[in-house]
């Protein structure tokens, strides 16, 4: 059994940085960060998993069953990594590229300790046995000492050169003009070996570049995860899910002028409107497997929403469920998010696996929370770094979505605005 306890901050964007030095001190911690940006569905500022009182683990095939039973026995706070290639467990479909960091499939952890930041409120969510050491935690993280650590420069490495990327992403359009499909999100990998940094500081220049609403910093035994991400891929509260796919991007400009410009350029963009359009109606068709009768709709369609880096296309889509539902029902039925594959889902794909050259791994995938009453909010890993500290492989990927009216040269200068911000945290323009 968990006890909560409050307590008010004083100075919350103080307070902040102390609690993720502290908690980036821990063997192993999820750090969950809103940035305080108002999107629909928000619970908190930040959601924070300290240690490990009990786990669910898969490095490979995933048994859904051992899923539902893990959640249904703990009823408790969870936090979950799902990689990208648990689509090899919902459908016949495998992934054999090059992989050099090794992420499990899919994890399930139930933290000894959680903690919940909204405005200046702190949610102490401890199991019984820890909460006489609340005290303590809180004195430990009010004294410590937030220090700036240099990060290293270095340049990474593409897994896939522009004329590959080139000739791969003309073969797809052949499979989009010849129907095969219809819009598929094509991604590469850019990797650095031999690296060490201080994970901690590059998380907060990530964050600062790109003030992203559903960030992520989190270390389970040797595997980083260092996210900047923009994008939702499902919340629910009780018996009402949101999804909200990006599909759309344009550049920033520091003159306003020019930046409302690109803003309202992007929102009537036949290209991308067709693009994110064609996302919702797979969205839509995945959340009918497990909605009741007739509550599927569009809250919000092709909206802009602005980041620090980018202009993003993002809508919003809503249902009910059963509050009987299972865990598994919900992946099953939407996993992959659509904005990470394409349409149709399953044979783009197959198709990613053939022409990409890199397995995704988290990457496309999701971190996030679970709590004791089976409300959850989940990500869609991208923007972000994975590294291994056993093999000190760093590891970013970045994608576009290439439909019938793309031009692949603009595609792949879509990919390089991406990654800017990772690049240019490790001194790379």
């Amino acid at each position: 059994m968990r006890k909560q306890i409050i307590r008010r901050v004083s100075n919350p964007a103080q307070f902040i940085e102390k609690l993720f030095h502290w908690a980036s001190q821990q063997t192993i911690f999820t750090i969950l960060e809103g940035q305080q940006m108002e999107m629909p569905g928000h619970q908190f500022d930040c959601v924070i998993g300290i240690g490990k009182r009990s786990s669910l683990n898969f490095e490979n095939r995933v048994d859904f069953d051992q899923v539902d039973h893990y959640h249904q026995q703990t009823k408790d706070w969870l936090f979950s990594y799902i990689s990208y290639d648990v689509k090899n467990s919902i459908e016949n479909l495998t992934s054999d590229n090059s992989d050099g960091l090794h992420f499990p499939h899919l994890t399930l952890i139930q933290p000894q300790k959680v903690l919940c930041l909204k405005n200046d409120m702190l949610f102490f969510h401890y199991l019984d046995q820890d909460v006489d050491s609340i005290a303590d935690d809180l004195n430990a993280i009010l004294l410590q000492i937030v220090s700036e650590t240099p990060l290293p420069q270095f340049e990474f490495q593409s897994r896939m050169p522009r004329k590959m990327y080139l000739e791969n992403a003309s073969h797809l359009m052949q499979h989009i003009q010849r129907g095969d499909i219809y819009e598929i999100n094509f991604c590469q990998e850019y990797y650095a070996e031999n690296v060490t940094f201080n994970c901690l500081q590059a998380y907060k220049r990530l964050r600062e570049l790109s003030k992203a609403p559903f960030s992520v910093f989190a270390k389970h035994d040797s595997h980083y995860i260092i996210s900047a991400s923009p994008e939702r891929y499902l919340s629910k509260t009780e018996t009402d899910l949101i999804s909200q796919p990006i599909k759309g991007t344009a550049k920033r400009d520091s003159d306003l002028e020019k930046d409302e410009a690109l803003k309202i350029m992007l929102q009537n963009d036949p290209k991308e409107r067709a693009e994110n359009i064609m996302i919702v109606d797979l969205v839509r068709n995945d959340l009918s497997k497990i909605a009741q009768k007739s509550s599927v709709c569009v809250d919000e369609l092709c909206e802009i929403y602005s980041f620090e880096q980018v202009h993003q296309m993002i809508s919003t889509l809503r249902c009910s469920v059963d509050k009987n539902i299972h865990l598994s029902d919900i992946l099953k039925a939407s996993f992959p998010m659509g904005s990470m594959t394409g349409a149709p889902k399953y044979k783009t794909m197959q198709l990613a696996e053939k022409y990409e050259n890199t397995k995704r791994g988290l990457y496309s995938g999701s971190v996030g929370y679970i709590t004791p009453e089976f409300n959850f909010d989940f990500n869609v890993i991208i923007r972000s770094l994975l590294y291994n500290a056993d093999t000190r492989y760093l590891s970013y990927m970045v994608g576009s979505a290439l439909t019938a009216q793309s031009d692949i040269e603009k595609e792949y200068e879509e990919c390089e605005l991406k990654g800017k911000a990772m690049k240019q945290i490790f001194g790379q323009s």
